[in-house]
């Protein structure tokens, strides 16, 4: 039976890391609907019902939804091609529904086969473009939108020359403002007695003293005041007109259109995928080490992304950024996400004006600590010392997603760790050895508990290379379960190439794998040729116990 929790008893550490969430993800609402081509309030929306919608509905937590970066060259693409913005909305809708189709076929499980050091190369990669990121806006120089993740920027520059860019856009007033921010984060987790002081995070500190310290540098006149462009630029409606032309609903005429449903396929395949990979990064940060249901995730994610865009809103994901900036701020439960998205609700309408005074290098200083916390020397550390089959994966993972882009750096980390797993397992198959005897030297084979078809060119090479009038001893005492590919590789040797090169054969603890159909076939001993003539004839019904039988 599950047991019911309830989301009101850390109250006090969710309010505060939700406040921290609900800082970090404003910006990054407004910068992802920028670049996606969309209003600016579809990634506000988006980040309501992420939070609100998604947040109650999922069994994370610490996960926190929202639109995603990963998702932009997509949408920017899909509204151009469909023409119009309500008719992109359609596809979202029906992204929405097959997310909710994947979740009751239980899709979700795929999600058991990310290799851990993959999923921590990946947080490690996400972590490195945060800082690279967010350098920039940390001395003032902002060309690139808030939440981009891509190496190569739409302006047609990169992450490496925006950096390079630095130096000739630094504004003094955005620096100090970041360097005094920083101070207070970092003095906030240090210093006993602000520790203790969780109902106020350091994050909600920093913005507030970057707001007065703006204000005075404006007030007093002074060159280290931030321009208006390097500021959180949210949309403020005068009229009632004005905020009803917010809430845009979708043009189901587009409903029979092909590359709807195309968009809607692919968003639904891109956003799954992506929230697997955030969910299991998010249990990986998790203290408590929880698990979560991601197959409940992706019915949560399908719920979300039709409301989001019955509402005018951006199709969403489960975000490693935010997740992780939750989780470093001492979350406890979802209620944090809900929290957050409620926080966008009641602000973005009640207080726009003062929202667009905080200075996006505090916000800077907030994501740098961040993308360090994904990112730590010691998580380097640990892989290498758990050796190159570890390390190879998490570090090809790492510079994968930092040059490319998360999907893309995830598969490549996949196949090298099959790679690697494939290249163990044909090494593991089987041990070779050569013993010296009076009469000549003796070739032992002895083969490992499973022998499958992936060991076949390893094994076939060794036989193919064993010298003439050797003495040749195949011992399956051990081994489990050997694949009619191999035993139809023994027996050609056996009874062709041994005969050819004199080479004396012995098989050892050969076993009776499988019953056989005929009575007469289950006797406790069997020859090999019998159990190999068996397998051809493909008689073989069952796997059971094995008994040996020898030549």
């Amino acid at each position: 039976m599950t047991k019911k929790i309830n989301l009101f008893t850390n109250l006090k550490s969710d309010f505060a890391s939700g406040l921290v969430v609900f800082l970090v993800a404003l910006p990054l609402c407004l910068g992802i609907a920028m670049a996606s081509g969309a209003p600016l309030f579809s990634g506000i929306i988006s980040g309501v019902i992420g939070g609100i919608i998604v947040g109650y509905l999922s069994k994370s937590h610490i996960s926190v939804s929202g639109p995603a970066a990963g998702l932009t060259a997509i949408v920017l693409t899909a509204i151009t091609d469909l023409g119009a913005f309500d008719i992109f909305l359609t596809a979202v809708f029906i992204a929405g529904l097959i997310q909710l189709g994947l979740g009751f076929i239980k899709a979700g499980t795929i999600s058991n086969y990310f290799p851990t050091n993959v999923i921590e190369g990946m947080l490690a990669g996400i972590g490195i473009i945060i800082i690279m990121k967010q350098l920039p806006h940390a001395f003032g120089y902002d060309s690139d939108f808030e939440g981009d993740q891509s190496f190569m920027q739409m302006d047609g520059s990169n992450t490496f020359s925006a950096l390079f860019g630095i130096f000739n856009y630094v504004q003094l007033g955005s620096i100090i403002i970041t360097i005094i921010s920083l101070i207070i984060l970092i003095a906030w987790d240090k210093v006993p007695f602000l520790k203790k002081l969780k109902l106020i995070p350091g994050a909600l500190i920093a913005v507030v003293i970057g707001v007065v310290l703006n204000e005075i540098f404006t007030l007093t006149g002074s060159s280290l005041a931030i321009a208006k462009e390097h500021l959180v630029s949210l949309p403020v409606p005068t009229t009632f007109e004005e905020f009803k032309q917010i809430i845009v609903t979708p043009n189901f005429s587009g409903i029979t259109n092909p590359k709807v449903w195309v968009v809607g396929l692919t968003i639904a395949i891109v956003a799954s995928i992506e929230t697997l990979l955030c969910i299991e990064a998010s249990d990986r940060m998790d203290v408590q080490k929880r698990y979560t249901d991601t197959n409940v995730e992706l019915k949560a994610q399908g719920i979300g992304n039709i409301i989001s865009s019955l509402l005018g809103g951006l199709p969403m994901t489960s975000v490693v950024v935010r997740s992780s900036a939750n989780n470093n701020a001492g979350a406890k439960s979802k209620m944090s996400a809900i929290i957050h998205g409620l926080l966008l609700l009641v602000s973005v309408v009640t207080i726009p004006l003062l929202l667009n005074k905080i200075p996006l290098a505090t916000l800077a200083a907030i994501l740098l600590l961040v993308g360090y916390k994904l990112a730590k020397p010691s998580t380097f550390k640990h892989f290498w010392e758990k050796g190159k089959y570890q390390f190879i994966p998490f570090i090809a993972t790492l510079l994968a997603v930092v040059f490319t882009d998360l999907l893309k750096g995830v598969a490549l980390g996949i196949v090298i760790s099959i790679i690697f797993i494939l290249r163990g397992n044909l090494k593991r198959a089987y041990y070779f050895r050569k013993e010296e005897y009076a009469d000549g030297d003796v070739i032992h084979i002895d083969l490992a508990q499973e022998v499958s078809f992936l060991n076949k060119a390893a094994i076939k090479l060794t036989l193919n290379h064993i010298p003439e009038n050797s003495k040749v001893i195949i011992n399956a005492q051990d081994t489990v379960y050997i694949a009619h590919d191999i035993l139809d590789l023994i027996h050609e040797f056996k009874t062709i190439k041994a005969k050819d090169d004199n080479i004396k054969v012995k098989l050892k603890g050969f076993k009776k794998a499988y019953q056989l159909e005929n009575s007469e076939e289950t006797a406790n001993k069997v020859t090999f040729e019998h159990y190999y003539d068996a397998a051809k004839r493909k008689t073989i019904k069952k796997e059971i116990t094995i008994e040996e039988f020898h030549d």
